[in-house]
């Protein structure tokens, strides 16, 4: 696996504070946010677990767009496999 140089960045690292202040939000969501708030300003990656929780949450018609907007965050710091 190659190493990604991503980290979450200001819009979505304020979408995550903002979700994980909502009492309303749902357990996924504030996972996410989480792993999100994590990568800030730093090299980590997503984990595999993380990675398919925020795939689930993409393809889920019922969620949010602030979860959305994490889980992409998330999978686009998933390290890929090099060819």
């Amino acid at each position: 696996m190659t190493k990604k140089n991503e980290s979450s960045g200001p819009k979505v690292t304020r979408t995550a504070s903002s979700v994980l202040r909502d009492g309303g939000a749902s357990k996924t969501a504030k996972s996410l946010a989480g792993s999100a708030l994590a990568q800030a300003r730093t090299t980590k990656s997503s984990t595999a677990t993380t990675a398919r929780t925020a795939a689930k949450a993409l393809n889920d018609g019922r969620t949010r767009a602030s979860t959305k907007t994490l889980a992409g965050s998330v999978l686009t710091q998933r390290p890929g496999t090099r060819k």
